[in-house]
């Protein structure tokens, strides 16, 4: 009996020990899967969130000199902000003029992705997403949509120093070539405003109106290097009462409470990160000097 005992004693004390090994392994699980956790959130910026869009169409073009294969999934999603208004006759305006650049169209342009054609060839893609609004828009007239891939093209080539064919082709029967990736998008991006000789003075709020502004472009020949917008703001006391947003081509500047709304596209893509802004409270003017991103 004393020997049966035993070895069930041992039996169980081996079963405790298994169920300890199992707890242990667990939380170096969980320990393991908390670091990973935060390591992933870390790698994001605060300023920004991970969308998942969806496909739009597939645009296949080539490379130049070198003539190699492209492909463009331009994709929709609604946490992309849609371009101003702009009516067919506009646009048709807008391609006759000698800058039409003036228009930019939000989007975020993800990095290129190998992929296999369908005469299994490799080849570069790459994925441009924009409003939904705007994309079910271009769906809807040939104008639009060849707008939209003229500057989607154009975005490309801006970012990553490419020249693209402009014989491109949209491809019928596939509206994505690879698998849709997430990106992580810029939500907002607000350069801290210094005040410059503060003063006591207090102006009753007005319903929010357009400030007048300016922008320059320095140096004024050759290629740019900074952007400098020069916005008037009479009443404004203080640059507490401003709220300021910057996106790569984009200013938004609210004074609050409700006294300026100004909300415009910049023709060139700037660096939010090394943009200033500086408020002078005698001239009640504020200066916001934007990087240009060399192209």
């Amino acid at each position: 009996m004393n020997s049966k005992k035993k070895q069930k004693m041992e039996a169980d004390s081996s079963l405790l020990s298994s169920e300890m090994d199992l707890q242990q392994q667990e939380e170096l699980y969980q320990q393991l899967l908390l670091q990973t956790m935060g390591k992933m959130q870390s790698e994001n910026p605060p300023d920004s969130r991970v969308i998942r869009p969806q496909p739009g169409l597939c645009v296949k073009t080539l490379t130049l000199p070198d003539k190699r294969k492209v492909f463009v999934n331009i994709c929709q999603s609604a946490a992309v902000p849609p371009p101003p208004h702009l009516s067919r006759e506009a646009l048709v305006e807008l391609l006759e003029s000698e800058d039409p650049t003036g228009y930019r169209v939000p989007m975020s342009i993800g990095e290129a992705h190998t992929e296999v054609d369908n005469n299994s060839q490799g080849c570069t893609a790459y994925d441009v997403v924009i409003s939904e609004e705007f994309f079910q828009k271009c769906q809807k007239d040939p104008l639009f949509q060849q707008f939209l891939i003229a500057v989607s093209l154009e975005g490309l080539e801006n970012k990553y120093n490419l020249e693209l064919s402009r014989d491109w082709k949209v491809l019928k029967n596939r509206k994505f070539l690879g698998s849709v990736n997430e990106q992580n998008i810029r939500t907002k991006s607000k350069p801290v405003i210094q005040e410059i000789d503060p003063k006591d003075t207090h102006t009753p709020p007005e319903p929010a109106k357009r400030p007048e502004f300016c922008l320059l472009v320095e140096p004024p020949v050759g290629d740019p290097e900074f952007l400098i917008a020069e916005i008037q703001l009479p009443g404004v006391a203080s640059s507490l009462s401003l709220v300021l947003d910057l996106g790569e081509d984009r200013l938004v500047l609210n004074a609050r409470p409700s006294l300026f709304h100004l909300d415009c596209f910049i023709p060139f893509f700037i660096d939010q990160e090394g943009s200033v802004a500086q408020y002078n409270t005698n001239t009640q003017i504020l200066t916001v000097t934007m990087p240009v991103v060399s192209s």
